[in-house]
C-alpha cells in the first residue's frame, strides 16, 4: 500500500548551484577574453601630454628586438600590411612599443599602416610615475 502513496516533490538545489557556478566561470572567461591586448609583455614609454583615444580595433606590439605580433601572433611588416588592409581603411591602430624599440622599427611600422591606408594611429604610453 506504501507504493501506491503520493509522495512529496522534492526539489534538489545542489545541481542547480553547480550550474550556475559553471555559467558564473564560463561568463567571467569570455569576459576577460574579450577585453583587448591584455597582458603585453613590454615597458611603455610614459608621457605628460598623453591623451585616452577610443579603443583601437588593432594593437600592434613592438618589442625591443623590433619583432612585430598583432593578437599575439609574431609577423613581419608585409603580412603585417595584409592584415591591415584586409580591415580597411577605417581601422583604428595602436602601437605599442617597448621602451627600448629602436625609433627605426617605430617609424617602419607607422609607414606600414600609412601604406595599407590607415590613417587613425595611436602610439600606447603610460602616465609617468605608474
Amino acid at each position: 500500500m506504501r507504493y501506491l502513496e503520493r509522495r512529496k516533490a522534492r526539489i534538489e538545489i545542489v545541481p542547480m548551484i553547480d550550474i550556475m557556478f559553471f555559467l558564473l566561470v564560463f561568463f567571467i572567461m569570455v569576459t576577460l577574453n574579450m577585453i583587448p591586448a591584455t597582458g603585453i609583455g613590454s615597458r611603455l614609454p610614459s608621457s605628460a601630454s598623453a591623451e585616452r583615444l577610443e579603443s583601437p580595433q588593432v594593437v600592434v606590439s613592438l618589442d625591443a628586438a623590433g619583432m612585430i605580433s598583432v593578437d599575439r601572433q609574431d609577423m613581419t611588416l608585409d603580412e603585417l600590411t595584409a592584415v591591415l588592409r584586409e580591415r580597411g581603411t577605417e581601422t583604428r591602430v595602436v602601437i605599442a612599443g617597448a621602451e627600448a624599440a629602436a625609433i627605426g622599427d617605430l617609424v617602419a611600422v607607422m609607414d606600414v599602416c600609412r601604406l595599407a591606408g590607415v590613417t587613425r594611429i595611436g602610439i600606447a604610453t603610460r602616465e609617468p610615475g605608474a
